[in-house]
C-alpha cells in the first residue's frame, strides 16, 4: 500500500512507512516495564487506528489506562544515521528498539523521532516496541473532545489512546537539516528561511535553497551553516504592480505555492536534500477587520471536529483528507475552524494546496492544575513549531469557551494562564493573529470571538443588530449566559466574530451504534433544514458587526447530529444550495471595504 509522506513540508525519498498489522496488548495491571518480559501477544491491531476505532481490527471502547504495540521490520544497516518518526501518539510514549530504549514523549497530539542508529541490529532484522499509557480518566492533560464517561455524551466523543498517526524511518547522513522554517514577508516580497542542522562536527557547511514557480526560478542561493543555524531572508524579484505581484500571493481564490528544494552541502557534495514548499501570503488584524495579503478579508469559516465514524481522530486516508478539505470549499467556505484538534499535517498539506484556510486550536483539558497548564504549555509549543511554516494557518487559538480555566472572572490565576498562553503564542510566532480565550470572557486576544446558538434570527439581529454599538454589545449583551470581555479588557476596537452558531440538528443518516441524537435546534425536513440554513446565514452574513463567522458545523459526529453533512460526509441538501447561501455577498462590510 502506498502512504503519502507524513511531513510534507521537508520530503526526503529515502523513508519507509511502518504502518499496517502490529501485535498489541492491554495491560491495565501494569505487569510489564520493559518489552523482554512480554512473552505472548493476544491482538493485532492496524496502525495508525486507534484501538477504540473499527478499523484498527480492535473496536474496544471500554476503559483502559496502558498498551503495548511491537512489529518487526527488515531494514539494514548502513553507514547513515536512521531516525524513527511517529507522527502523534496519544497520550505518553516510551519506545524501545530491539529492546534497547530509543525515546519518549508526552503529549497525544504532536509528533517525536529518535535516532535509533545505534540501536539497529546487523542482522537487518529489527523490532520496535512502544508502551503507551493513556489514562481515561485524566482531566488534567489536554485531551479535546475524547471522553471520559465510558459512552459518549453530550459534546465528547469516543476516546483514541495510542499510536494514531504514520509511524514511519528515514535514512539521514550524519550532518542533516534537522528542521526548516518559512516566513513571508509580504510587504518586502521576501520568504524568510531558517533551518537547524545536526550531527557530527564539520566545516565548510552550507544550505543551499532553490525557489520554483512551475517553470520560473524566484531564487536559488547558498547560506554558510554558522553555529549549526542558517537564518536569512530570501529577496524575491518584486514587479511592483499589484496585478503581477497578485499572481504569487496565496489566498483560498488562488492557493499559489512555491516549491522549493533544500540540500546541505559540503563543497560540492550533497549531504542531505529534500523537497518543500512556502508561499507568499500575509495575515494580520488591521482595526475591526482582518485581512489577508494587505486587504481586508471576510472570514467564512466551518467548525470541524476532524472525527470519522470507523477511525476517531485518525483520518481513514491520505484520500479522505483531502476530500473534507475540498467538501468544505465546496460548500462556499473560505476556511474551517479545527475544533480540539490538532490535525495531520497532510490535512494542512491539502488545506495549502488547495486554498483553505485553518484556525488551529489547542485541544483542552478541563481542570485547572500546575500540571495541566505545563502540559499545554509543552504540547502548544510543539504544535506551533510543527505548522508554522504552513500557509493556510491564519489563527492560532489557545483556550476555546473557558475549558480548564473556568473561573477566569474570579481566579488571577487562570486569568494569567490565558494572558501568558496568548503572549507565548506571539512570542514564537508573530506573523498570525491570536485568540486567547474564543465564545466569551475575552481578555487578551487580536480577535473577539462570540458563541451563539439562538435559532431565532430576530433574537440576532436584536442582540448585533445595526443600532447596536459595539460598547452596548459588551456591557449589556450576555450569549451563553457568560460576559463577552473580562474587566480590564474593553473592546479595544478588535474584529468581532461569531465563531460558533447555527448548531442545527437534522438526523439524517442514521449512525450505527448511536441511538440518540441532538443539536442545538432541530429541523425535521431538508426543506425546514435549508429553510433555517438559509435564514441564519443571512441573518449573519448582513450584520455589520461581524468581521465573519464560524457554522457549527461541517459534518455529523458521533451523537451530535448538526452537520452540513452525515458523518460519512454526505449532503444532507445539495451541496450547491448550501454554497448559494454560504457565499450570499454582505450589503455592508465595516469599515465600508
Amino acid at each position: 500500500m502506498k502512504f503519502a509522506h507524513p511531513r510534507p513540508q521537508m520530503q526526503r525519498s529515502n523513508w519507509t512507512p511502518l504502518n499496517g498489522v502490529w501485535r498489541f496488548r492491554y495491560d491495565d495491571a501494569r505487569t510489564f516495564t520493559h518489552p523482554s518480559q512480554i512473552e505472548s501477544w493476544p491482538m493485532e491491531i492496524i496502525v495508525p487506528f486507534p484501538p477504540e476505532s473499527e478499523a484498527s481490527g480492535i473496536g474496544d471502547r471500554s476503559f483502559h489506562s496502558l498498551c503495548w504495540y511491537e512489529r518487526d521490520f527488515d531494514f539494514e544497516p548502513s553507514s547513515e544515521r536512521v531516525i524513527l518518526h511517529f507522527g502523534a501518539v496519544d497520550y505518553s510514549a516510551k519506545v524501545w528498539v530491539n529492546d534497547r530504549f530509543a525515546a519518549s514523549h508526552e503529549g497525544g497530539h504532536t509528533p517525536f523521532w529518535g535516532d535509533i542508529t545505534p540501536l539497529l541490529d546487523p542482522s537487518g532484522k529489527q523490532k520496535v516496541t512502544v508502551q503507551v499509557e493513556d489514562d481515561p480518566h485524566e482531566l488534567a492533560k489536554p485531551r479535546g473532545k475524547q471522553d471520559w464517561q465510558l459512552e459518549s455524551h453530550a459534546i465528547w466523543y469516543p476516546r483514541t489512546t495510542g499510536i494514531w498517526q504514520t509511524v514511519w524511518i528515514e535514512r539521514v547522513s550524519k550532518n542533516y537539516i534537522e528542521k526548516i522554517r518559512w516566513t513571508p514577508q509580504v510587504e518586502i516580497y521576501a520568504i524568510g528561511f531558517e533551518a537547524r542542522v545536526i550531527g557530527e562536527e564539520a566545516d565548510e557547511l552550507a544550505v543551499d535553497v532553490c525557489l520554483r514557480h512551475g517553470d520560473q526560478l524566484l531564487a536559488h542561493d547558498r547560506y554558510r551553516v554558522v553555529e549549526r543555524e542558517v537564518d536569512r531572508v530570501i529577496i524575491l524579484s518584486d514587479p511592483g504592480i499589484d496585478d503581477f505581484r497578485n499572481e504569487l500571493l496565496w489566498s483560498p481564490e488562488r492557493p499559489t505555492l512555491i516549491d522549493a528544494v533544500v540540500r546541505l552541502m559540503r563543497g560540492e557534495e550533497v549531504l542531505d536534500e529534500f523537497v518543500s514548499y512556502t508561499a507568499m501570503r500575509s495575515v494580520n488584524i488591521l482595526r475591526d477587520r482582518f485581512m489577508l495579503n494587505g486587504r481586508p478579508y471576510t472570514l467564512r469559516l466551518v467548525l470541524d471536529q476532524g472525527y470519522w465514524p470507523e477511525t476517531l481522530l485518525a483520518a481513514p486516508s491520505d484520500d479522505a483528507l483531502r476530500r473534507d478539505v475540498e467538501l468544505a470549499k465546496a460548500m462556499g467556505f473560505n476556511g474551517v475552524r479545527k475544533h480540539q484538534k490538532i490535525e495531520d499535517p497532510r490535512y494542512l498539506y491539502w488545506a495549502d494546496k488547495l486554498g483553505l484556510m485553518v484556525w488551529e486550536e489547542m485541544p483542552s483539558a478541563y481542570r485547572f492544575t500546575r500540571s495541566a497548564i505545563k502540559r499545554t504549555v509543552r504540547e502548544w509549543t510543539e504544535a506551533i513549531e510543527r505548522d508554522y511554516s504552513h500557509p493556510c494557518v491564519i489563527v492560532w487559538v489557545t483556550f476555546n469557551e473557558s475549558w480548564g480555566v473556568p473561573e477566569l472572572t474570579a481566579v488571577g490565576k487562570q486569568r494569567h494562564a490565558v494572558e501568558a498562553l496568548y503572549h507565548l503564542t506571539k512570542t514564537l510566532d508573530a506573523t498570525r493573529p491570536v485568540i486567547g480565550n474564543d465564545g466569551w470572557e475575552s481578555s487578551a486576544t487580536d480577535i473577539i470571538g462570540i458563541h451563539d446558538y439562538d435559532a431565532n434570527v430576530e433574537h440576532l439581529r436584536q442582540r448585533y443588530g445595526a443600532e447596536i454599538k459595539p460598547e452596548q454589545l459588551f456591557d449589556r449583551r450576555r450569549p451563553g449566559g457568560r460576559i463577552l470581555t473580562l474587566d480590564g479588557y474593553p473592546h479595544r476596537g478588535q474584529p468581532i466574530m461569531l465563531s460558533e452558531f447555527g448548531g442545527i440538528a437534522f438526523a439524517k443518516c442514521p449512525q450505527p451504534g448511536v441511538e440518540h441524537t441532538w443539536g442545538y435546534t432541530v429541523a425535521h425536513t431538508e426543506e425546514e433544514f435549508a429553510r433555517m440554513y438559509t435564514e441564519l446565514m443571512h441573518t449573519v452574513i448582513h450584520t455589520a458587526l461581524f468581521s465573519g463567522f464560524c457554522y457549527t458545523q461541517f459534518a455529523d459526529t458521533f451523537q451530535e447530529a448538526n452537520g452540513l453533512l452525515c458523518a460519512d460526509r454526505t449532503p444532507k441538501i445539495p451541496i450547491e444550495q448550501i454554497a448559494r447561501v454560504t457565499r450570499i455577498s454582505p450589503t455592508y462590510i465595516p469599515g465600508g471595504v
